[in-house]
């Protein structure tokens, strides 16, 4: 059981609500030039048709400013009323300033404090985007990244940890001064007239520890609704395990409101990893549902033959491609459990334990491959067809026990 879901205000981010008690939201980033509206529009679509519920776009010159209604009314026209974050850094107050039809078309602003501005001008940018923010009635994240720190914040308390009796080390003192960031950022922009719920904070980092120390500190100490990510988390799995226990953590103490699973893509490879990673990391933590998932064996001696790992794989994208018609007619066809199991030792016990499943012949066992539904055996497959007959299978059973709208 995970523990009670921290306390947080809410927060409207175009139709979506974060924060106050709402299921936690799944975010992801476009990789495209947001000028580009062709290639943007396109990917908004994959990455919202495999769930992302908010998408942030980058927007760093004036042509992509321009481009941001255009994208915002080609998704309108398709009927994808996902909400658009800006991603803001150096210029977004000029860019806001000059292209006022892109400030009303982002549902959020996000503003990283430590690149906001520099020197004298770096509160009177700050302020200029908070005021645009109220001007448009836009939330706006603030969000603290180690990489770009506030080096005057940071420089500020290590002078002061100098003087401490007992000193904290470097690391604590900066992790410290993600927190300050964004909590100083955030009074600030209420000071300037930005409602309580129309600020969300984050406070990213590369590194699993550091992020759960850091998170657990800010969430102590505020009521904002809290983006969860591990920044910059890499490629394969390296990526999808640090981000997986650094995020498990935090949700399993009921800390986050949003997240988002900063996979590096391998060349030529869909963005839309980064969402089912998210949805997953939430759905096997019984957080969410998403989408029925399978059960299947790892596979040993007893299963040489790669056909219950084919069947397996492809019943798993069977399912996700038909989850967005499912779900226009079925109620909860998301928390349907499928196994796909490779030899007797385990199939049929776990294929029992499903709402529906199947138990492979092994290494010399019977060619039938016998089915479960609800713990009851139903049927007994062979030959050829095995996979389509199964499909068959699961669509009967999703028609006859799971409510129609």
């Amino acid at each position: 059981m995970t523990q009670p879901r921290r306390h947080s205000v809410a927060v409207r981010v175009g139709n979506v609500t974060v924060g106050g008690g709402a299921p936690v939201v799944v975010q992801s980033m476009t990789n495209t030039d947001t000028a580009d509206i062709a290639s943007t529009v396109a990917q908004i679509q994959q990455l919202h048709q495999a769930g992302s519920e908010v998408v942030r776009i980058t927007v760093n010159n004036d042509a992509s400013a321009r481009a941001v209604p255009k994208i915002r009314e080609q998704l309108d026209q398709m009927g994808i009323y996902v909400p658009l974050v800006g991603d803001f850094h150096y210029n977004g107050h000029t860019l806001l300033k000059d292209v006022p039809d892109m400030a009303q078309a982002l549902a959020k602003y996000r503003i990283n404090p430590g690149n906001v501005g520099f020197g004298a001008k770096q509160d009177a940018q700050f302020a200029a985007i908070v005021e645009c923010a109220i001007e448009h009635r836009k939330p706006v994240r603030i969000g603290v990244n180690w990489g770009s720190l506030d080096q005057n914040i940071l420089a500020r308390l290590m002078d002061a940890n100098g003087q401490a009796a007992q000193p904290k080390s470097a690391s604590e003192v900066s992790e410290e001064a993600l927190i300050v960031s964004a909590l100083e950022s955030a009074a600030f922009a209420e000071k300037i007239g930005l409602l309580h719920h129309q600020i969300l904070l984050s406070c990213k980092v590369s590194e699993v520890q550091p992020l759960i120390r850091v998170y657990r500190s800010l969430a102590s100490r505020c009521d904002y609704p809290l983006h969860l990510g591990l920044t910059e988390a890499g490629i394969g799995s390296k990526g999808i395990v640090a981000s997986t226990a650094a995020l498990a953590i935090l949700l399993q103490e009921g800390i986050g409101d949003t997240i988002r699973v900063s996979l590096t893509p391998r060349p030529d490879e869909s963005r839309t990893e980064e969402v089912i990673v998210a949805q997953e990391i939430l759905q096997t933590m019984g957080i969410r549902s998403f989408m029925p998932l399978v059960t299947a064996c790892p596979g040993c001696g007893r299963t040489t033959s790669t056909y219950f790992q084919q069947l397996a794989s492809d019943i798993q994208s069977w399912l996700r491609a038909q989850m967005p018609e499912w779900k226009k007619h079925y109620v909860g066809v998301e928390d349907m459990s499928v196994a796909v199991m490779g030899c007797i030792v385990n199939g049929p016990g776990e294929s029992r334990h499903a709402n529906i499943g199947i138990s492979l012949p092994g290494t010399g066992e019977n060619p039938v491959a016998p089915v479960f539904e609800d713990g009851e055996k139903t049927v007994t497959l062979r030959g050829d067809s095995i996979t389509e007959e199964f499909k068959a299978r699961v669509e009967a059973y999703v028609r006859s026990h799971y409510q129609s709208l």
